[in-house]
């Protein structure tokens, strides 16, 4: 049974996430209009893993008898100065994230939680790779610059990015 202190901070946890794949959303929609079709492909995935880290703390929630209340999501920014803007921007967000992991971890490990501190390891390496995942690019993007055929170069690598596979169920 989850205690209402650590229900409360995984429905703040879900809003985060969903307000992410909304970012990420938003990031994808800004470089389809710059027609760089790969940063945006590169983004949709980025959604689509928020959507599914959102799922899997609401199953959680349910699973150990919580009640799951979903909160408004904040309006992203649609607007950047670059795709290094929006990288930079990426990698803030996403050190953002793993505090927030970081506090539920704490909160978890406070209350002597250890189902929900066991859960929350997957999402402490989710972290990890995330944070790798986005420096990769923003490295790329600082070396080259605003040279356009850089650009083209890492929009072309950036499109061939795929959805890891969803983990199986636990309780299956």
């Amino acid at each position: 049974m989850l205690s209402k202190d650590m229900e409360a901070a995984f429905n703040e946890q879900v809003n985060s996430e969903l307000y992410s794949a909304y970012l990420y959303l938003a990031m994808a929609a800004y470089f389809e209009t710059l027609n760089l079709n790969g940063f945006a492909h590169w983004m949709k995935i980025q959604f689509q893993e928020e959507q599914m880290h959102a799922l899997k703390i609401v199953d959680f929630i349910s699973e150990r008898g919580g009640r799951v209340h979903l909160q408004a999501i904040a309006e992203p920014p649609v607007e950047w100065d670059s795709p290094l803007k929006v990288f930079e921007h990426t990698m803030e967000h996403e050190q953002d994230v793993t505090q927030k992991i970081n506090k539920l971890v704490d909160l978890a490990i406070k209350g002597s939680d250890h189902a929900s501190n066991n859960f929350l390891q997957w999402f402490v390496s989710e972290q990890v790779e995330e944070e790798a995942s986005v420096d990769a690019v923003l490295q790329q993007l600082r070396l080259v610059g605003d040279a356009g055929h850089a650009l083209f170069m890492i929009d072309r690598e950036l499109v061939t990015r795929t959805l890891p596979p969803a983990e199986p169920d636990a309780g299956a």
